[in-house]
């Protein structure tokens, strides 16, 4: 016994040919019926009449297409696949053929052939939460992303490795990015102060709650004023950030990883990059450039809004980008800071006194500075705590001041007083 296969079109067209067989119907009222002309159901009268419900059927049914790719090439494609880009995702495997292979082919038929040869599993969708849509931003710098993520990114030829980046939301354009060691307040404060010499401030940043960002405690979060030091070099530059409440509020950054976690990492590894230093080239020179004529999309407003730094915060920005702390100065006019003594000097060019607060930069060269009311102190290290003195002065002036000698023709030098009219009797 036969089996065959139809679709339910062609189950009602064949109960209506069988009527129109049957003399149920006429020609008519089957063409109405089924949506087709006369002349065409006279030709299905015919097959079903010849063939029955086989004749129905598509002969084309069950056999290769004439488009179908020859065996030959389908081998060769699985061949590379498995030999160079086992672990590529279907998309990304079918640039690098077309790249590097000259094989150009939909990455629809590259998904089929992984699929053939094990080498990619297709996921089912899962069932994904409700959450509302926000508009792009307008303009260009008008508000930037910006998040660290930490990952292998050269595999098992170095270690750990966190990629900061920044996208613009108007664009999707990845503005920067650059691979450090960790997210700290350090590698942070580089990231932005190349930023801001290369393009400018940009009106706000839109980040997560990490503690270089954001301090979480409980205490601080009662308390608006207290800030972090990214916070407060941010408003020194009048730049506002946003902290976000979910990972989805940010998800333009989000998406960025996920998307450099798959091919940024394969890319290091077909140029055996396996060091900070060349792989920040890379992604400066190489691969963001390439990304960004990609993947960007044209904002609503043709406007930048990054404002260029003006010139006393060109002067001031390695104090901006600085871990800034408090100390005292001490009855022997010292200070100590991270285990070490500092004596502070008889010139200064500001009014020190003891017990003064005084604010200690620690620049991203490595250089330390005290600095109070805008003025730097002078200062030199010493070996060891200081021998608390017997007597000292109260306070170091701000300059020496310089007495001028008088001159013998001062009203002061002329004045004699007779002592015989002082003591004269009456």
């Amino acid at each position: 016994m036969e089996y065959l296969t139809m679709t339910n079109k062609e189950l009602n067209r064949h109960a209506i040919i069988r009527k129109l067989l049957d003399k149920e119907i006429n020609g008519t009222i089957a063409a109405n019926l089924l949506k087709l002309s006369v002349r065409q159901v006279k030709r299905l009268k015919v097959r079903v009449k010849d063939f029955g419900a086989k004749g129905l059927i598509h002969k084309s049914r069950g056999k290769p297409s004439n488009r179908a790719m020859p065996q030959e090439e389908r081998k060769t494609i699985s061949d590379i696949l498995k030999e160079k880009y086992p672990d590529f995702k279907p998309t990304f495997a079918a640039e690098k053929l077309k790249q590097n292979h000259k094989i150009d082919r939909d990455p629809k038929t590259i998904r089929a052939i992984m699929t053939e040869n094990g080498l990619w599993h297709p996921k089912k969708k899962k069932r994904i939460e409700y959450h509302a849509w926000r508009k792009r931003k307008d303009c260009y710098g008008q508000m930037l992303q910006f998040d660290g993520s930490y990952h292998r990114w050269a595999e098992d030829r170095a270690g750990e490795w966190c990629l900061l980046a920044a996208i613009d939301d108007a664009t999707g354009i990845p503005v920067k990015a650059k691979f450090d060691t960790d997210e700290g307040v350090f590698s942070v404060f580089k990231f932005w102060k190349e930023y801001a010499e290369e393009r400018g401030k940009p009106r706000s940043i839109y980040l997560d709650k990490f503690s270089t960002y954001k301090m979480n405690q409980k205490a601080a979060m009662e308390n608006h004023e207290t800030q972090t030091q990214f916070q407060r070099a941010m408003g020194q530059l009048g730049i506002e950030p946003i902290t976000a409440h979910s990972p989805q509020a940010k998800g333009r950054i989000e998406r960025l990883f996920n998307t450099l976690q798959d091919r940024l990492v394969k890319e290091l590894r077909l140029n055996d990059i396996c060091a900070i230093e060349e792989a920040n080239k890379f992604l400066k020179e190489r691969f963001l450039p390439d990304y960004k004529t990609r993947y960007a999309v044209e904002p609503a407003n043709k406007a930048d809004l990054h404002q260029p730094l003006n010139q006393k915060e060109k002067k001031q920005l390695n104090s901006i980008f600085s871990k800034q702390t408090t100390r005292t100065v001490r009855n022997d006019f010292t200070i100590s800071f991270k285990n070490q003594w500092r004596q502070l000097s008889k010139e200064q060019p500001a009014t020190v006194r003891k017990q003064d607060r005084i604010s200690v930069e620690e620049w991203l060269d490595g250089s330390i500075h005290f600095s109070i009311r805008g003025k730097y102190l002078n200062t030199q290290v010493i070996n060891g705590r200081p021998v608390k003195a017997k007597k000292s002065d109260w306070i170091i002036p701000a300059t020496k001041r310089v007495y001028a000698p008088q001159s013998p023709s001062h009203p002061w030098k002329r004045l004699v007083i007779n002592p015989e009219r002082i003591f004269s009797k009456s």
